[in-house]
């Protein structure tokens, strides 16, 4: 399953296309916690990037992850949709939510 995929080209573009340096700020640190493992901090900083970076796709895709790791399978789904949703073109994203899905035993 796809993770956490190289970020410095979505950094730039978190801090110009959604005007905030704080959710790219977010991003980076709770993608970083993600990798640790520290899902607790993973989650909030990037329900926080979420908040200042609502179409980011890429923020609800790792927010999907971090909640998946924590065992939060309805708020991972819905994080991976809204990813999706968001960029139809992003391959974790799409990837990510049809496994949870397969995990849910929902339709694609």
């Amino acid at each position: 399953m796809p993770r956490v995929a190289c970020m410095a080209p979505v950094l730039v573009w978190l801090a110009v296309a959604c005007g905030t340096v704080g959710a790219a700020r977010l991003y980076a640190t709770g993608t970083a916690a993600l990798e640790r493992g520290d899902t607790a901090r993973a989650i909030a900083d990037l329900e926080r990037a979420a908040e200042l970076a609502p179409e980011a796709s890429e923020i609800q895709n790792h927010l999907g992850l971090a909640y998946q790791d924590s065992g939060r399978d309805l708020a991972a789904l819905r994080a991976f949709e809204r990813a999706a949703e968001l960029n139809c073109e992003n391959a974790a994203a799409r990837e990510n939510l049809a496994a949870a899905r397969a995990r849910q035993g929902s339709s694609p």
